[in-house]
Formats: C-alpha cells, sequence, structure tokens
C-alpha cells in the first residue's frame, strides 16, 4: 500500500478558528479524518504532521524518503519565505502537491510567491479544505501511472 504524508506548516493547528471567514470552519483534525476516509478509498495510506517550526518540517521531509511514497504539503507561511523546505522537498524525488485552502493568487501581494510550486508535480489552491481530497486523489493518479 503506498504511503502518502500531509505536511502542514505554521498556524494552520489554529484552523476552525483563525480568519474563518478565510479558512473556513474546520479544524485540522477535522481535515485529517477527511483525509484518513478518502484515502481508504483509494487504497492509500496517508500519515498528518503540522509543525509551526521550519526545522521539524525539514526533517519531516528528509526522513519521508525512506518510507513515503509522495508529499502533501501546505507549508503555511514558509511557502513563500523557506529556500530550506523547498531545498528538502527538491531532494525527496518523489511526486509532491503543494495546497493551499486560500487562493493565494487573491491574496496580499507578497503571498503571490510561492517558493514551492515550480518544484511540485502540481498545486492546487482556492478550493478550501477539499483541497486536501483532491490532492489526496491527484497524488495518487501520479504515482499509479
Amino acid at each position: 500500500m503506498t504511503k502518502i504524508i500531509i505536511i502542514n506548516g505554521p498556524n494552520l493547528n489554529l484552523l476552525g478558528t483563525r480568519e474563518p471567514d478565510i479558512y473556513g470552519s474546520k479544524t485540522l483534525s477535522d481535515i485529517e479524518n477527511e483525509c484518513k476516509l478518502h484515502a481508504q478509498t483509494l487504497d492509500i495510506e496517508v500519515d498528518f504532521f503540522q509543525s509551526n517550526d521550519e526545522g521539524k518540517i525539514i526533517d519531516k521531509i528528509q526522513d519521508a524518503s525512506k518510507t513515503i511514497g509522495g508529499i502533501i504539503i501546505n507549508a503555511g507561511a514558509y511557502t513563500h519565505t523557506s529556500v530550506a523546505i523547498r531545498d528538502a522537498l527538491v531532494n525527496f524525488n518523489k511526486p509532491v502537491i503543494e495546497v493551499h485552502i486560500s487562493n493565494i493568487y487573491k491574496r496580499e501581494e507578497f503571498r503571490h510567491k510561492s517558493y514551492l510550486s515550480d518544484i511540485a508535480s502540481g498545486m492546487i489552491c482556492g478550493l478550501g479544505t477539499q483541497c486536501y481530497t483532491l490532492a489526496l486523489t491527484a497524488i495518487r493518479s501520479i504515482i499509479t501511472n
């Protein structure tokens, strides 16, 4: 069975209460439960990880290369600032899908630049929390094709 990890960056632990007009009312735990149910229908195993610490995210990406078939990442604000996370993903050498709950291109100018998009297999943004289950379907397709 293919194993996928979904990595969430800073402040995503606040989903459900953080700017619900932008991010909705679902918590990160709600999203994790939805993804685990959806993963069962795709015959894949999914792990979840969230950290506000850039170094812990990098460590998780580096460790994933040994046992994980693909990464779905919402790097939060690190999307726009972290060359180090980008470098870790480049060295992962397996499918990576970047996700964002909001449409980063309809927000502040500084959010329009992603350090991850050009090295990711794909990107899903602006579709709310369903971006995670859509990314699971997409990464499963990438891996099996």
